[in-house]
């Protein structure tokens, strides 16, 4: 897609990114803060989220925040408390983009386990759902909130081997769906689905250890694509999955 945004195009904004501290996460934090929007950086490890802080501030960002938050642990109790967090320290949310996200290994359905299958479902479903929900009331104060989905090839097109990752991004796809659906009398709040592709990225490595990497695309290829479902531009789209690879220009 070669969306180009005015300059500022997300100004006064305020964009929860979750798994904000390497590739796609990381990407879209510094592309959201490049367009003048309030990043919330939330993450496992502080390291890795303190290092995208800085550089949201040496490029001339909003002063972004950091939300530390284990997403395989958290409940309801932890997810209320950040959205309250975020109301007392900056008064509004305009969007979230989930992008956390676990992934094991490529390995048979017959081998894998419960604790795979229930830790995947943790991260990739549970916790999207706990944080849209505790969020929800924010979002729907906005006068336009974007909340997007960032989900895998293996999910919308599952294949062999990719067992509890793709069914749990499928579930989380499905998730996305209900959500834009149900605020179909919210016309304010709209949900979608992003599928990357491949690109250059920590899961990519993991998943495809003998590929080379350098053929493949920076995150900030399909940025372009985020930016346009995070802002106002994207006004009436709901409930729809984008694959970033159709939209590189």
């Amino acid at each position: 897609m070669n969306h180009q945004p005015p300059h500022l195009h997300l100004k006064e904004r305020v964009i929860l990114v979750t798994g904000a501290g390497t590739g796609i996460g990381r990407a879209a934090a510094l592309a959201f803060a490049g367009q003048g929007a309030t990043v919330i950086l939330l993450g496992r490890k502080v390291g890795p989220l303190e290092r995208v802080y800085d550089e949201i501030e040496a490029a001339g960002g909003p002063q972004p925040a950091i939300f530390p938050m284990d997403l395989a642990k958290a409940g309801e109790a932890e997810c209320t408390a950040m959205a309250e967090g975020i109301h007392r320290q900056l008064g509004r949310l305009d969007g979230i983009l989930h992008n956390a996200s676990r992934f094991d290994n490529l390995s048979p359905l017959e081998i894998q386990t419960a604790e795979q299958m229930l830790g995947m479902f943790r991260v990739n479903v549970l916790a999207p759902f706990l944080l849209t929900k505790a969020c929800l009331p924010l979002l729907k104060r906005a006068p336009d909130a974007s909340v997007v989905f960032t989900s895998s090839t293996a999910a919308h097109h599952p294949t062999a081997y990719w067992g509890a990752h793709a069914v749990t991004k499928s579930a989380a796809e499905t998730l996305a769906k209900i959500w834009a659906d149900e605020m179909g009398t919210t016309p304010n709040v709209r949900f979608n689905v992003v599928i990357p592709g491949a690109v250059r990225s920590p899961q990519r490595q993991k998943s495809h250890p003998g590929e080379v990497a350098d053929l493949l695309p920076e995150p900030s290829a399909i940025m372009p694509l985020y930016l346009y479902l995070m802002s106002h531009d994207s006004v009436g789209v709901n409930g729809q999955v984008f694959e970033a690879q159709k939209h590189l220009s």
